[in-house]
């Protein structure tokens, strides 16, 4: 699984990047978490509103701050 947070390093950000984190470590999940920072390459995902989650390359958040228990909600697992 690939999961990318992305945002522009603000609290809400690491937030979300910690949530993700605490879901993976809690299911077990096999998942490379990116972090992207870089304004141009989150525009060009079409990001509007931050920070966002995309997994497998499909964005499933904009603009909230998920829990780990949401999280893992969207895992499908």
């Amino acid at each position: 699984m690939n999961i990318k947070v992305l945002g522009g390093g603000c609290c809400k950000c690491e937030n979300l990047l910690g949530a993700v984190k605490e879901a993976v470590a809690e299911k077990g999940v096999d998942a490379e978490i990116e972090y992207i920072t870089d304004m141009q390459k989150i525009l060009e995902y079409g990001i509007m509103s931050t920070p966002a989650l995309m997994i497998n390359n499909k964005v499933v958040s904009m603009g909230i701050v998920l829990k780990a228990k949401d999280v893992v909600k969207l895992f499908g697992v």
